[in-house]
């Protein structure tokens, strides 16, 4: 691995570990009783997430046309695997963190709430108190948040495939984009401004389909209709298949690239 691949691995790990992380800040929210809070933070961490992966693609882009430049495209799309590798590595880290993480958080929101300061908020997890909670807080994930799985969850099946699908898209979205760019050059700007339009419908999905069922479930906790530990399991589960999704990603990945490819030609 060259130290170009590296960074956009290394890059590609922290968009999507963000990503996976924001789920603690639901729980924080039930935990604390902060709904409204928690959200906000939650809805940060996303828009980072978000954000991030749109530079993503500028250093995909580069490596492309040097690879293009020198005639050694051949290996793009194991360069583009190792890349989706790194999204699956971050998901997993992710989710083993949840049950640090949302302690983390739940002292955030709590911090928050009484200073009302973002930048104050942050500066509080540098100083030796920080760092002391942080250091006394973290813990591992135990075994029974597995073994719960089996119990009743309080989605359906059907949202945890649509979420598989919805994080698939996104995690294959700029990547499958660029390298259709690759399989047909002629139309490489058309194809990589495609990746706009899978992103879209992702999201889309994620907005209008999946976190609303999440939002039900949350008013649900703090009614006291649904229990905190079903919740917690819900998460799990959205965690697992935010793993899928990153895993279906490489499975699609050469289909969607050259599906964008074809569509580039002919809009």
């Amino acid at each position: 691995m060259d130290q170009q691949l590296f960074i956009i691995c290394g890059l590609a790990f922290v968009i999507h570990l963000i990503g996976a992380l924001a789920y603690s800040a639901r729980i924080a929210g039930v935990r604390t009783g902060r709904i409204a809070v928690s959200f906000a933070l939650f809805n940060i961490l996303v828009l980072v997430s978000r954000l991030s992966n749109s530079f993503l693609g500028p250093f995909l882009a580069k490596r492309i046309e040097t690879d293009l430049a020198q005639g050694a495209g051949e290996g793009l799309l194991m360069d583009f695997r190792i890349v989706l590798l790194a999204t699956t590595a971050a998901t997993i880290v992710g989710a083993l963190l949840i049950p640090t993480t949302q302690r983390w958080f739940s002292s955030a929101i709590t911090h928050f709430h009484e200073h009302r300061s973002m930048p104050r908020l942050l500066l509080h997890g540098f100083t030796k108190g920080g760092i002391g909670y942080i250091r006394k807080t973290t813990t591992v994930p135990k075994m029974v948040h597995i073994t719960d799985m089996k119990k009743p969850r309080g989605i359906s099946m059907s949202i945890i495939l649509l979420n598989i699908l919805a994080q698939a898209l996104l995690t294959v979205g700029v990547i499958g984009s660029l390298y259709a760019g690759y399989l047909n050059p002629e139309y490489r700007v058309t194809a990589s401004q495609l990746s706009a339009v899978v992103n879209g419908f992702a999201t889309i999905l994620l907005f209008v389909v999946i976190d609303p069922q999440l939002s039900i479930m949350t008013d649900d906790v703090v009614s006291g209709t649904v229990s905190q530990s079903m919740f917690r399991r819900t998460i799990t589960w959205l965690s697992f298949s935010r793993i899928g999704g990153t895993l279906l990603a490489q499975a699609i990945l050469l289909p969607s690239a050259m599906l964008v490819a074809y569509i580039a030609g002919i809009v």
